[in-house]
């Protein structure tokens, strides 16, 4: 069975809490590590506060019932942070105020219940030509009249006591053509830049850019020396949060279902990107997990891959792309023939001098990438999931 007539035998109806199965999806825990949980989440929405269609006052109960865990609002700020207004939303150009602000966190609040549903009050700093950051767990927000470049935006995270708490991550990385100032580096927000997105609505975005001379994203990023993971997000601007097949998400997995539980999981970038619904994937490479450190100088390593989708998918044909860094598209160094339900296991010799990370693609062999790289390119088939990366270090 292929991946899209999988979707559409499986559905998606249900409400999902942690610890019992989603609707037509996998088990909750991982069957190669202890100690955490699978959370479903998804951590870029959009409402009539910015250019979304939709009543923020929907949002939230609209994915909790389409089986997620963990949901943002993350409107845009795109101009003076100061502004106060109605909150009643805008255009693109105009986005959240001190209105709107205040009112994503009111439903934030109210939806928020630990162990059961996390909620959270997000951003998304809009900049036409930079591109567009995500921000999570912040008091308040700042936009691209405040802080208009991207030296300044770090410097906005980094300061005024945010550093213990607040998060970003980069969106749909390449489609604006400054792409974060290159993914030049800033040392100070290392740790606090958790993501890139993988996944944009129904798009991968591992080829951004490539065909027009570009460089992979994904190179891009993690070459510069950012360690961030890799996130799917459905990034909704419609009424129907959470609800339709296809679109971007995360699987996080977490020590607890609350706000610091899944800010915990995202500084330990423990999360993985998908468009599947009800996705399990966890990963270790010589024991340590997907998003950590990897001390490795050279020889083998030994991966070990969980994924599962529930009795649907049992035993699916699936092909693990091992993404190394390469110019202008990543690299494979190996290709693995996997069946969906099987812990798959197997070594591979990796060399830090060849490059300071390593990630698991895992494709449909069977449909092809509709945003494909370089012709011939092993990763031209449909992306189901990317874990989040090792970083090698001797």
């Amino acid at each position: 069975m292929t991946l899209l007539g999988a979707l559409l035998l499986a559905g998606t109806t249900g409400r999902s809490l942690v610890g019992p199965r989603p609707v037509g999806g996998a088990e909750r825990s991982s069957r190669i590590t202890r100690g955490t949980v699978l959370a479903h989440a998804d951590l870029h929405n959009h409402t009539v506060l910015s250019d979304g269609d939709g009543d923020p006052a929907e949002a939230f109960p609209s994915m909790r019932d389409a089986g997620l865990d963990v949901a943002a609002l993350t409107d845009h700020a795109v101009r003076g942070a100061s502004v106060e207004g109605t909150g009643a939303g805008g255009t693109p150009w105009i986005g959240l105020d001190r209105a709107g602000w205040r009112r994503t966190g009111e439903l934030a609040s109210a939806h928020d219940q630990p162990g059961e549903f996390t909620a959270i009050r997000g951003f998304e700093w809009s900049h036409p030509h930079l591109g567009h950051v995500n921000a999570w767990f912040t008091e308040d927000f700042t936009d691209i009249v405040t802080d208009a470049a991207m030296a300044q935006l770090y410097g906005w995270l980094t300061g005024a006591g945010r550093s213990a708490t607040a998060l970003a991550g980069f969106n749909h990385p390449g489609r604006e053509p400054g792409c974060f100032s290159g993914f030049r580096y800033h040392e100070a927000a290392r740790d606090q830049v958790v993501s890139l997105e993988m996944f944009n609505r129904t798009e991968d975005y591992l080829f951004e850019g490539v065909a027009r001379g570009a460089t992979s994203p994904l190179v891009a990023c993690l070459d510069a020396g950012w360690r961030t993971g890799l996130l799917g997000v459905t990034d909704e601007h419609g009424e129907d949060w959470g609800l339709t097949e296809g679109k971007g998400r995360a699987g996080l997995w977490v020590t607890e279902l609350s706000r610091a539980g899944v800010a915990e999981a995202l500084r330990a970038r423990r999360f993985f990107a998908t468009r599947v619904s009800g996705l399990r994937v966890d990963a270790t490479a010589n024991g340590a997990r997907m998003g950590s450190v990897l001390r490795h100088r050279s020889g083998a390593v030994e991966f070990a891959l969980d994924i599962d989708r529930g009795p649907g998918w049992a035993g699916m044909p699936l092909q693990l792309q091992v993404l190394r860094p390469g110019i202008p598209a990543p690299a494979v160094a190996e290709v693995v023939e996997i069946d969906c339900g099987e812990v798959g296991r197997f070594t591979l010799p990796l060399d830090v001098d060849d490059g300071g990370w390593v990630v698991l693609r895992v494709a449909d062999p069977t449909e092809a990438n509709e945003t494909p790289g370089p012709s011939g390119h092993p990763a031209n088939n449909l992306a189901v999931a990317y874990t989040s990366p090792w970083f090698l270090e001797p």
